[in-house]
């Protein structure tokens, strides 16, 4: 493949082949042409010479000096057609070997050129799939987000369900005693709404313990008792009674520790075994739902998850007594039941499915493991290489000039 260069002062592009052959042959021309008049010059001279010399010879002996005189000259101009050959020759040797070596470095320009660009196509890849991993990262933080965002949502829909429930009962409730009672209303309004107030919480109350555990028994307590306003007796699936739990709502604007006493003191008379406080305003050192002096204290719209825990309670405490009861014969039964075949061949088939998985689960990690290994040497080898690259482009280029980097750590990783 020729190789072309261009005129510094017109321009012109032509074959440096073509022109470096004829400026050798130039060059050998004037050599030649020299080298042919020095010896003319010298052939004339001696000619001079011979014919001072052989003046006074005869026409055989011109003769023979011309015929020698020829052979000289024709022997001479044989070496130098030689000479000049021969120097062509090596001249063109010359120039294709160059010729060669220069193509042979384009094509070793143009082979790096193309691992170069092979390299940057897998950087994009890689970069590519980094990113969609950035995205999917951020598209599940986002779920998160919103799913707490809902739930949070939804604490305060039910919280703010809660107070319309108990304004709407209290609106029920007003308008039911207007309608039996006129009288007996006008005086309510003058000692204030507290005691409405206080009806309507504990008609709502009942109502959520029945829907809330509707196998349980919800009672209201009777208007002479002081303290209580319904007592809860717990069942468990099977129907059987576990236990009483009594409550008593209050809305009042302060906390008053004697509550506590007086539903005490309910409890016992009742035979309850747990006695909750549903208030509106909390004692001073309580910001949440608690115990305190052997009564529970909470809010309303903790009441349903406190009335769940301590229900759970009643019914694992009743059956840990049950549990007790004929113990004797149950160990003797659990000692006979564990010394069976039966029991001896359903725990080898435990312990082998056991095996099995185990087994299997290993064999999947050895695999995963391997597979992470040689991604790994993949990934060290990319960006050794990328950072190969890196080097080579801010050395010719500069550091500025454009960012290869393919993470904001790739130095430090390659470094370990």
């Amino acid at each position: 493949m020729p190789t072309n260069i261009k005129c510094p002062n017109c321009g012109t592009e032509f074959p440096m082949e073509e022109a470096v052959s004829e400026e050798y042959k130039k060059e050998l021309r004037e050599q030649m042409l020299a080298y042919k008049k020095q010896k003319d010059e010298e052939f004339l001279k001696r000619e001079k010479d011979f014919q001072l010399a052989i003046q006074n010879k005869d026409a055989e002996f011109a003769k023979r000096l011309q015929d020698e005189k020829n052979v000289l000259q024709k022997t001479l101009e044989e070496n130098l057609r030689k000479s000049i050959s021969s120097d062509y020759e090596n001249q063109l040797k010359l120039l294709q070997q160059s010729n060669k070596d220069n193509e042979e470095k384009l094509r070793m320009s143009r082979q790096k050129e193309l691992e170069f660009l092979q390299k940057e196509k897998e950087l994009k890849i890689k970069e590519a799939e980094m990113e969609i991993a950035v995205q999917r990262k951020l598209l599940e933080e986002r779920d998160k987000m919103k799913g707490e965002l809902v739930k949070e949502e939804a604490s305060r829909m039910e919280l703010k369900e809660q107070e319309f429930q108990l304004r709407v009962r209290e609106l029920e409730k007003q308008l039911d005693d207007q309608k039996k009672l006129t009288e007996e209303m006008k005086r309510r309004q003058e000692q204030g709404s507290m005691q409405l107030q206080g009806e309507v919480q504990e008609l709502l109350l009942e109502e959520i313990l029945r829907n809330a555990f509707p196998f349980d028994a919800v009672q209201e307590v009777g208007k002479g008792i002081r303290g209580a306003d319904c007592i809860q007796t717990v069942r468990n699936h099977f129907g059987q009674e576990c236990g009483k739990i009594i409550y008593e709502s209050k809305r009042t604007e302060n906390f008053s520790n004697d509550w506590i006493e007086k539903l005490k003191a309910d409890m016992r008379s009742q035979g309850a075994d747990i006695a909750v406080i549903v208030t509106k305003t909390m004692p001073k050192d309580m910001t949440q739902f608690g115990e305190k002096n052997g009564v529970w204290i909470c809010s309303f719209t903790e009441v349903k998850a406190v009335a769940h825990l301590i229900r759970d309670g009643v019914i694992k405490i009743f059956n840990a007594g049950k549990s007790q009861q004929n113990k004797g014969d149950k160990m003797n039964l659990l000692y006979d039941y564990l010394t069976s075949t039966e029991f001896s061949e359903q725990w080898k088939a435990i312990r082998e499915g056991f095996m099995s998985m185990k087994q299997s689960i290993q064999k999947e990690r050895d695999v995963m493991e391997k597979l992470w290994k040689a991604r790994e040497k993949q990934l060290e080898k990319v960006l050794l290489n990328a950072s190969h690259v890196k080097g080579s482009i801010e050395g010719i280029a500069g550091q500025d000039s454009i960012d290869l980097n393919l993470l904001d750590s790739t130095e430090n990783f390659i470094e370990e």
